[in-house]
C-alpha cells in the first residue's frame, strides 16, 4: 500500500484529505506543519507528499526546498489557496511536481496523485515507454523496434520531460530553467532549435508529437494508450 503524507495546518482540511485519500486505498500520515512533516519523513518511508504552502514554522515552499536540497525525489503535490501565477511559478522552481488550487475536486486530486506515483515509478526505473517507443535515461537513447537513436544530452532531457507529462503544457521559462538551469543565459531561440530537431528526428514516430502552444510553450500529445 502506498504511503502518503499530508502536511496541512488546518485540522478540518487535513481530516477531509485523509478521508478522501484513505478511502482510495492509500495509507495516510498527517503533519500539522513542515517541521512535523520532516520528523515523519525521517522515520517513515513515504511515497508521496501532499502539502499546503501556508503552514507555521516551515511553510510549503521551504519544506519542498529542503527536501530537494537533500536530493530526495519524492513526488510533491502542492494543494493551496495561493492562486497567483507567481506563487505557482515559485512552487515549481523550488521543486514541486504538481500544483492545485483550493477548493480541489476530489476526483481530480486522486487522479493527480495516481499520475505522480506512476511517474515516480518511471523515474526509479529510469525508462519511459510510450507504445513501442522506449526512452532510456542512462544511455540517452530513444528506440523503436530496431531504430535506436542516441540523442545529445539536452535534447534527450527535453524530450524525456515532455513525454513524462503528456498533455501538460510547459512554459518556455519552465523548460529553460529545468533543462539548462536558472542561471543559464539560454534564450527562446535555443529552446526552439532543440524542439525542431526533436520533431525532425521523430517525424515518423506515430506514438507522439510535440505541439507548440502559441505564446506559452510546448506539450506532448500521445497517440497511444
Amino acid at each position: 500500500m502506498f504511503k502518503i503524507l499530508v502536511a496541512e495546518d488546518d485540522t478540518n482540511t487535513a481530516k477531509l484529505m485523509k478521508t478522501i485519500i484513505g478511502t482510495a486505498g492509500y495509507n495516510v500520515f498527517l503533519a500539522e506543519n513542515g517541521i512535523r512533516a520532516l520528523e515523519i519523513l525521517d522515520r517513515q518511508h513515504i511515497d508521496l507528499i501532499v502539502l499546503d504552502i501556508m503552514m507555521p514554522y516551515l511553510d510549503g515552499f521551504e519544506l519542498t526546498q529542503m527536501i530537494r536540497d537533500g536530493r530526495n525525489d519524492i513526488p510533491i503535490l502542492m494543494v493551496t489557496a495561493k492562486h497567483l501565477p507567481v506563487d505557482k511559478r515559485k512552487g515549481f522552481l523550488v521543486g514541486t511536481d504538481d500544483y492545485m488550487v483550493k477548493p480541489v475536486d476530489e476526483d481530480e486530486l486522486l487522479l493527480r496523485i495516481r499520475a505522480l506515483l506512476r511517474r515516480a515509478k518511471i523515474l526509479y526505473e529510469r525508462k519511459l515507454h510510450i507504445g513501442e517507443v522506449c526512452l532510456d535515461y542512462d544511455s540517452l537513447t530513444v528506440s523503436r523496434y530496431n531504430d535506436v537513436q542516441t540523442l545529445p544530452q539536452k535534447e534527450f532531457y527535453l524530450l524525456y520531460k515532455l513525454l513524462s507529462y503528456p498533455n501538460k503544457i510547459f512554459t518556455r521559462i519552465q523548460l529553460m530553467d529545468e533543462i539548462w538551469g536558472m542561471d543559464s543565459e539560454t534564450s527562446d531561440v535555443t529552446l526552439n532549435v532543440h524542439v525542431n530537431r526533436l520533431r525532425k528526428r521523430f517525424v515518423d514516430y506515430p506514438e507522439f508529437e510535440i505541439v507548440a502552444i502559441r505564446g506559452v510553450g510546448y506539450k506532448v500529445v500521445k497517440h497511444v494508450d
